[in-house]
């Protein structure tokens, strides 16, 4: 790379990161400043602007604001108290978003549930929220209704549009309260520690967890994003993922909703529909989960798929090979990639457009980063400590755990879960000096010396098989460049009589799939000891509401053929081989080499 083009990758860089800690650089835990405030400053701002669009229905800044303003009477009428808690549980609609505003304008905090959970999940998330009231509609009344002998104490459920035995109609008592602000000193004592959301962890190997977003949090999400994504009074952002989860629901509202610009909401992605919706509703951006690229490069072309006006993508989770679908066949400009975790202190950026990297902290800004890589023990599951029992910091290109070191300012606290104890679970101590304090991420990265991070795995999802580390992240991206592979979720499994863990994938595959050209395939793009002993292929892949591949139940049903129904193969010194009763049989009694 010559000198002028580094020089225009850090000034692109350092112009990104600087409108960025621009937007976010007041934001103070102690503040009385709350979302709700950063939000109602808008809506003075931009009153008469369209603020969102769903379904045929729009807002302006003005009506959001009333909307929401209605929502926190009704809470005050109902005698919701400051400090209290409302579940949400609905789907994506046009309401969503200014309830939860409505409820911090007198401080109430909201918890956001998945509303695709349906049996003791639900119930779990319901009663760790600690509310005592609960929203649905139509779409999510039957799921709350069957988890209700489940609930530890009784709530009072509230339906949108839907009255039956034992619920109110909320959307009549709404008619019936004010539509103006009410007094700021319904929440005049809170502070931007104070608790604005809870959002629940995705739940892809157990139970979901309960993330306590301060305000500070949460302004964070919705004025980083603000600044990182450039946008505009003009820009249009598209919003297909769910608002219960922080991507969709905060940073991609916040890119919007503080610039002036419109959200425009839809109840869930569909990959037929996007490009002919992004160009008719004239959208500049849209926010998305690696897998939602995913689908839509695994779609059939379409005529509208390049007769867009989009100027940025911007999300996280996006692999080499889709990221380069999406600028090439899709004619996007630009893609904005980020990293960060619901409940985690440690957020970056790729400002630049680098393929493939999730963030950079180069060298030279070292201090304004609290990120770092250290070393880590596969194994064991534990940070490789020194002689001197402080961690080992990686090298550039050496994997290792990424920390966020927990400090007193806004950008790097730590609030944890609703659970304390499990809160706790995530802070190492004592990790390069006596007394330091980290947030654990469970992400594996590496560091070029570029500064660029490098997604590598999920701590657990990294196993252990024949001497060797085994990424299935890595393992999964060279099956997906497998012909008729279309999707691929990768995870180890136990072999008895076996160290470790043997590599098995579940594929999604279309028609030209063929098992001979994967063996071809897997064997020249895949070390030996990553190749995948068992292939199990499957009409689809269970995913979490935000696209994030479950693995738990893949890994309960190992390779018996007696537990899956599917095409299931081994991989044997001829290749592989389809896995019937005889041949798992074979496997146990150590009738193969592995």
């Amino acid at each position: 790379m010559g000198w002028i083009t580094k020089l225009k990758r850090e000034v692109r860089f350092l112009s990104a990161l600087n409108r960025t800690l621009g937007r976010v650089k007041s934001i103070e835990s102690s503040s009385t400043n709350l979302l709700c405030d950063d939000l109602e400053a808008a809506v003075d701002k931009w009153s008469s602007r369209q603020a969102m669009s769903f379904e045929g229905r729009t807002l302006t800044y003005g009506e959001l604001d009333a909307m929401a303003n209605r929502f926190a009477h009704w809470a005050q009428e109902h005698k919701i108290r400051r400090g209290e808690t409302v579940a949400i549980f609905l789907p994506n609609r046009l309401e969503y978003l200014p309830i939860w505003f409505g409820l911090q304008k007198v401080g109430v905090a909201s918890a956001l549930i998945n509303n695709q959970l349906i049996g003791p999940a639900l119930a779990h998330c319901i009663t760790i929220s600690g509310a005592a009231h609960i929203i649905i509609d139509e779409e999510t009344a039957e799921a709350f209704t069957t988890v209700k002998p489940l609930l530890s104490t009784p709530l009072n459920v509230w339906t949108l549009g839907l009255a039956q035995g034992g619920q109110r109609d909320l959307s009549q008592a709404l008619k019936a309260v004010s539509a103006l602000r009410p007094d700021r000193s319904a929440r005049g004592d809170l502070t931007a520690r104070d608790t604005a959301l809870f959002i629940y962890t995705s739940g892809t190997t157990g139970l979901p967890k309960a993330a306590r977003i301060t305000h500070t949090r949460a302004q964070l999400y919705m004025r980083g994003f603000a600044g990182a994504t450039g946008a505009v009074e003009s820009d249009r952002i598209y919003v297909t993922l769910p608002l219960y989860h922080a991507t969709g629901g905060l940073c991609g509202t916040g890119a919007a909703l503080l610039n002036g610009g419109a959200v425009i909401l839809r109840r869930k992605f569909s990959a037929s529909a996007f490009w002919e919706d992004v160009a008719a509703e004239r959208c500049t951006m849209f926010v998305y989960i690696g897998e939602l690229c995913r689908y839509l490069a695994n779609s059939p072309r379409d005529e509208a798929e390049r007769s867009h006006v989009l100027r940025l993508a911007f999300g996280n989770g996006l692999r080499p090979d889709v990221w380069e679908t999406l600028v090439t066949r899709f004619a996007v400009p630009n893609v904005l990639e980020f990293y960060g975790s619901t409940e985690g202190n440690v957020s970056m950026f790729n400002f630049d457009g680098k393929l493939g990297a999730i963030g950079r902290a180069p060298a030279y800004l070292r201090k304004s980063f609290n990120i770092r890589l250290v070393k880590f023990d596969v194994d064991a599951e534990v940070v490789v400590r020194g002689p001197d029992g402080f961690c080992v910091e990686c090298a550039p290109g050496e994997v290792g755990e990424c920390l966020g070191e927990i400090k007193g300012d806004a950008r790097s606290s730590y609030t944890g879960y609703a659970d304390k104890a499990a809160s706790e679970k995530k802070i190492l101590h004592d990790v390069f000096k006596a007394g330091d304090s980290y947030f654990a991420t469970g992400d594996l990265m590496r560091q070029d010396a570029d500064g660029y991070f490098y997604f590598v795995d999920r701590i657990g999802d990294t196993f252990r098989w024949k001497g060797e580390n085994v990424s299935t992240g890595e393992v999964a991206a060279g099956l997906l460049t497998a012909q008729g592979v279309r999707e691929a979720n990768v995870y180890g499994v136990a072999v008895e009589g076996q160290e470790g863990r043997a590599g098995m994938a579940a594929l999604v595959v279309s028609p030209e799939f063929d098992i001979k050209t994967l063996s071809d395939h897997v064997a020249a793009v895949l070390p030996a000891y990553a190749q995948p002993m068992f292939i199990r292929i499957q009409p689809e892949l269970a995913a979490t509401g935000t696209f994030k591949q479950r693995k738990v139940e893949l890994v309960a049903d190992g390779f018996d053929p007696a537990r899956i129904r599917s095409a299931l193969y081994f991989k044997s010194d001829k290749g592989y081989i389809k896995l019937t009763k005889a041949v798992h049989a074979k496997i146990l009694a150590g009738g193969y080499r592995f």
